[in-house]
């Protein structure tokens, strides 16, 4: 169907496509900088900016970031706390959120009140340091996967989505005797693909970008997540007074700091934006769904 617009109309559309490419513009020319400076001499980039001289660019950034221990132990790192985390809050939310769904369930309102207050009201930093502690959980890995696996926004997310599922599927499953959790198995989960992979990615991004709490709970450096060694590479790692013993070794260390920041950011971004293109396609769906009510 052809539509016709008026001069209005034009004029308007024409406005807005040039407001959405000013933003595409303005969210994509740092990332295109970051990728374009991970690849470039420091001196020419600090000089010159932005060159399209082959001359000016180099691996050596990238070749440092993968000969240096620390980086590539927080790497892996960050891949086991994001992975363990997302199965663990992913499971909790699914769970938790299932369970408040079920219309039946003896003192739910109860619950869903208690989850809520937990929303508004926090322990703080030291208790929750002290908890932690009391636990034994402190410099080991649990610190990290632990403490914020219960996030209540989620399960408020799944309850939502899972009030959406039509209820005929599981009486029907019932008067055939299958027992709940043969329901919850075979039916629920198989139909909830979309929320579980949103709240996947959720969980994975926010634990990937994550350093706080393990710069509070780990004193051990062999267990940082990456960010926190990025942390320390690009803010904490400065040249200190001792350590300027001429000007030769001062420029050398300057230079290495700048040619390894921006392959490290690169690097850190790669398995999110690896992630991102698989999950899309139940990203979208999944948020729509569990939020309609």
């Amino acid at each position: 169907m052809n539509i016709e617009y008026t001069r209005t109309d034009k004029i308007v559309l024409t406005l807005i496509y040039f407001l959405l490419f000013l933003i595409v513009l303005i969210v994509l020319f740092p990332l295109i900088y970051v990728l374009l400076g991970s690849f470039m001499e420091p001196t020419a980039l600090i000089n010159k900016g932005i060159s399209f001289d082959i001359h000016d660019y180099t691996l050596e950034g990238y070749r440092r970031i993968l000969s240096y221990e620390p980086i590539v132990r927080g790497f892996f790192n960050s891949l086991f706390y994001s992975t363990a985390f997302c199965i663990v809050t992913v499971a909790v939310s699914i769970a938790a959120g299932y369970s408040l769904s079920v219309d039946d369930l003896v003192g739910r309102k109860f619950f869903m009140v208690l989850f809520i207050i937990t929303m508004f009201f926090g322990g703080g930093l030291i208790p929750t340091y002290l908890l932690v502690k009391s636990l034994g959980m402190l410099n080991t890995v649990w610190a990290i996967i632990i403490p914020g696996a219960v996030n209540v926004w989620n399960i408020i997310l799944a309850r939502t989505f899972f009030k959406g599922l039509p209820r005929e599927l599981m009486e029907a499953a019932k008067i055939d005797g299958a027992s709940d959790w043969l329901i919850f198995f075979k039916i629920v989960i198989p139909l909830s693909k979309p929320i579980i992979f949103v709240l996947a990615l959720y969980a994975f991004v926010g634990q990937w970008n994550s350093y706080f709490d393990a710069m509070i709970y780990l004193q051990d450096t062999k267990l940082h997540p990456l960010q926190l060694v990025l942390r320390s590479l690009l803010i904490q790692n400065q040249v200190r007074p001792e350590m300027i013993l001429d000007r030769q070794v001062m420029a050398e260390l300057a230079r290495l700091a700048e040619i390894m920041k921006y392959a490290s950011i690169v690097v850190s971004s790669l398995p999110l934006l690896i992630m991102y293109p698989f999950f899309e396609k139940y990203f979208e769906k999944g948020v729509l769904v569990g939020s309609l009510k």
